[in-house]
């Protein structure tokens, strides 16, 4: 199988960088783990320094802004045992890696890579123990990091080990890897395989792909998915609205089209989190909404599919309009039983998040004070500040 060059020292992209501006940013590196690979870098313009593929990996000063939360869905609170997230009823996350193809610059997970924090686990047997010991569980989610960093034989035996619990329907992989180095999909033979082997018409596996823009949709990444497909996997993509990369209507109605030309379902559309070292790619709420239904509409109905939802602590909720300053909500996942619940909450111009909408927490059990962004009004851009 061919190995991409991998790249941990922005000194290593001297082709692409001048050295003034690898110093300067050596100080975000020194804060944050950076990660590329040669056939991604080749995916970038390097004159252009607002390309938005390059903004997805290479680091930026922005990231150094002290806002947010490390952890602003609060998944700390979601762990059962080590390594494994129990959130909602019929789902489970095991966290098996800590180490993801890229580093994407907007990442809610960037807690993950600093070197005190082990999240993931070397060992998955206490969450397959405790996935085994609760029947409701009826799909796994394989995240971290990145599922398909880890070993083709590692990962199989993980598959297998899940396989023999009768109760998990669906494995879920959480992976970039398709558009980062599809080379590693279509390449392992042995790793197809065991798609063909565990992925079965009454029990399927879920590829969840990060398509952050069209430009990721190469000829490589096609093959990929294509492999993917042809083993009977099931392919979804989500990715976050981030601004400076795919804050456009026509940047998204085309990710839209050419996910759907290719087979793949455009699942979620996600409001970036306040994450520390996130508040360049962050929009406001009703931004966000307007880019989303722009899209949608020169997109066809296969397109239109995708929802618009944030990750929150309480449960992931699903923004169906903002219209008139009110923002209607509903809950398309809760952790605390309120599926379905229909909101309608005033929504300030600068509102970026949930908690930033007036009479929030009339709806969940907030435990205690929420860091997060609130956007500017365009009157006074440029001057951000944290709502605590």
């Amino acid at each position: 199988m061919s190995k991409p060059t991998y790249f941990t020292n922005l000194d290593k992209l001297e082709a692409f960088l001048p050295e003034e501006k690898r110093i300067e940013l050596r100080k975000v590196t020194d804060r944050y783990a950076f990660r590329i690979n040669d056939y991604y870098a080749n995916l970038i313009d390097w004159s252009d320094p607002h390309d938005p593929i390059r903004k997805l990996v290479i680091p930026g000063e922005g990231e150094l802004k002290e806002y947010g939360r490390w952890d602003a869905s609060d998944e700390e609170a979601n762990y059962v045992v080590p390594g494994c997230q129990h959130k909602y009823g019929s789902t489970a996350l095991l966290v098996v890696s800590e180490v993801c193809a890229a580093y994407c610059r907007y990442c809610f997970r960037k807690r993950l890579f600093q070197q005190e924090v082990h999240e993931a686990s070397a060992n998955p047997e206490p969450g397959l123990a405790y996935i085994a010991a609760h029947p409701e569980i009826s799909n796994v989610l394989l995240t971290g990091g990145d599922s398909l960093m880890l070993s083709t034989k590692r990962l199989i035996e993980i598959l297998a080990k899940l396989r023999e619990i009768p109760h998990v329907q669906i494995i879920r992989l959480g992976s970039k890897m398709p558009v980062f180095q599809p080379m590693r999909i279509y390449e392992d033979e042995e790793l197809l395989t065991a798609i063909r082997n565990y992925s079965t018409p009454e029990k399927r596996i879920y590829i969840m792909a990060h398509v952050n823009h069209p430009r990721e949709l190469t000829a490589e990444a096609r093959t990929a998915f294509r492999a993917l497909l042809d083993a009977g996997a099931v392919v979804m993509n989500q990715t976050p609205i981030l601004r400076g990369i795919n804050d456009d209507p026509a940047v998204l109605a085309d990710l839209l089209d050419r996910l759907s030309w290719s087979g793949i379902a455009p699942y979620y559309f996600f409001i970036n989190r306040p994450v520390a070292g996130n508040s360049e790619f962050v929009l406001s709420l009703e931004n966000a909404y307007r880019l989303v239904e722009e899209a949608k509409a020169r997109t066809s109905g296969l397109g239109k599919r995708v929802r618009l939802v944030m990750s929150h602590s309480s449960g992931k909720i699903e923004i169906l309009a903002i219209e008139n300053g009110k923002a209607y909500l509903k809950y398309h996942q809760s952790r605390e039983g309120h599926y379905g619940k229909l909101m309608i909450l005033d929504c300030p111009p600068g509102a970026s998040w949930f908690d930033d909408l007036p009479g929030n927490e009339r709806y969940w059990n907030a435990p205690g004070k929420k860091h997060h962004f609130v956007m500017c009004p365009p009157s006074s851009r440029g001057k951000q500040s944290v709502n605590s």
